[in-house]
């Protein structure tokens, strides 16, 4: 005899003080339609439309959903109960490109529980226990992503006129003014929504762009990094434009990184834990320091981080062309600014970790574009917090250019090299510990599987090019 059990939790009512308030903020702006957003294992966002007059309906958790009908969720097979989206009413927004469209993050629950395979779900986990041990997990995010229409041709170009011929366009005002058809809403947009931006600028690439604006809690900037990933591409659509966020879409230009800046701070009072208040004896064996020092607790997350780092890459770069992008040169006219090895620096752009100069904080230059920021900030997160458990010391820092160093000498001193290859670092992940501490077995298993699936599609394809080169070499 079967028993019924509900999606949401029983007899469950979202906060009616809050409903109040998002409905009469929904009304003032003339939303018409709502999403209650949860994102598949590749980070892409998932939701059904909901007419306004349905608000109160979708927040109470009434919407259902077939999760194994997308990619990387679990519950795959027809006769699999449905899980209900109960959306965050603090995460309301207005879509600023168009008012009649409103958005909410939401966490997927299945039998009345918390779905276990949600990566939303399985950051807010690791967020609990970080606040159990009275930490607040900050993050801020740097994007870079490649704006480009078809030429003539059918070839995807930078969407400016000049057409920049050097190694390195980084910071090229030219090419930045003549994007400014795509910069300036994308900007207006930010700035409407609150989130301190600061700068943008032309990137190391052609028609490659960033953002920097401010951090927040883990979360909440996830939340943001899903939710502006949509973003840019609606604004790129609407002037003709394509966005890419492949981490390595041209063997001969630079990669699209996303930089985690990580920080733990005082759950009460807000502190940054990482800034060295007190002048840590344990700074002092650090020399030629380039900026502030780090607290020791700074240090001991580090390590952490550090031991961890072959599992933590197969969720910051997730696909198999990530890796065609961690590399120190290849068909680059210029050293790529990309991490290889597994070390860390004060201000060295060339080691996965950094501590930057100009904020006390820990930098990871790994991550790329294509990640799921749930997934990465709840391994990272624990990652860290097991280092500072075991009070694990990170070793000396890599302060020289870490491209200049010969493969030979990396095993004296104690450098690791990140894994090559998506399948490399799936390897990495299956083998460790903390992966099943964090994403438990089932999602463990669920992204294994389907990442290496990702690994074997790409990996054995033969392409043109390939054919071409090779069919008579031999």
């Amino acid at each position: 005899m079967s028993v019924y059990k509900t999606a949401a939790p029983e007899g469950y009512k979202a906060d009616r003080g809050k409903l109040r308030a998002a409905q009469k903020k929904l009304a003032a702006k003339g939303v018409k339609t709502c999403y209650a957003v949860f994102v598949d294992i590749n980070g892409v966002p998932k939701s059904k439309a909901t007419p306004i007059d349905a608000f109160e309906h979708l927040c109470d958790g009434h919407e259902l959903y077939t999760v194994g009908a997308n990619e990387g969720l679990g519950l795959a097979g027809p006769q699999e109960d449905e899980c209900a989206t109960l959306p965050d009413l603090d995460s309301l927004t207005v879509c600023p490109w168009d008012t009649t469209q409103a958005w909410l993050n939401a966490d997927l629950y299945y039998h009345g529980e918390p779905y276990a395979n949600d990566p939303r779900g399985i950051l807010k986990r690791q967020l609990a226990r970080a606040a159990a041990q009275g930490f607040r997990f900050n993050l801020g995010i740097e994007p870079e992503f490649y704006i480009l229409t078809r030429d003539a041709q059918g070839a995807l170009v930078p969407i400016t006129r000049t057409r920049f011929q050097g190694p390195n366009a980084c910071y090229d005002l030219n090419l930045s003014t003549e994007s400014n058809v795509f910069l300036d809403p994308l900007a207006a947009c930010m700035q409407e929504l609150g989130w301190g931006l600061y700068s943008f600028d032309q990137e190391c690439g052609r028609g490659q762009h960033e953002f920097d604006f401010g951090y927040t809690d883990a979360l909440t900037m996830s939340d943001r990094f899903i939710f502006l990933r949509f973003m840019i591409r609606k604004i790129a659509h609407s002037i003709g434009a394509e966005v890419t966020y492949m981490p390595k879409p041209f063997a001969g230009d630079f990669r699209n990184g996303a930089h985690f800046n990580m920080s733990l701070a005082d759950l009460k009072s807000g502190r940054n834990l990482f800034q060295n208040a007190n002048a840590p004896k344990k700074a002092d064996r650090y020399a030629k320091r380039y900026g502030p020092p780090l607290s020791d607790l700074g240090y001991h997350f580090i390590a952490g981080v550090l031991k961890h780092a072959p599992a933590i890459c197969a969720v910051a770069c997730p696909t198999y062309n990530s890796y065609q992008g961690l590399i120190s040169r290849g068909q680059l006219a210029d050293f790529s600014w990309a991490p290889i090895l597994v070390a860390w620096g004060d201000n060295n752009r060339s080691a996965m970790l950094r501590a930057p100069m100009n904020r006390q904080c820990v930098e990871n230059r790994v991550v790329d574009m294509s990640c799921n920021p749930y997934l990465v900030a709840a391994l990272t997160l624990a990652a860290g917090l097991e280092g500072i458990a075991q009070k694990l010391e990170p070793g000396d820092p890599v302060n020289q250019d870490i491209y200049q160093i010969p493969r030979r000498d990396y095993a004296a001193r104690g450098i690791r090299v990140l894994p090559p290859t998506l399948l490399h670092a799936l390897e990495a992940f299956d083998a460790d510990p903390l992966v099943t501490d964090t994403f438990g077995a089932g999602f463990r298993d669920i992204y294994y599987n389907h990442k290496m699936r990702v690994w074997e599609r790409d990996f054995y394809e033969v392409s043109t090019e390939h054919r071409e080169r090779m069919l008579t070499a031999i």
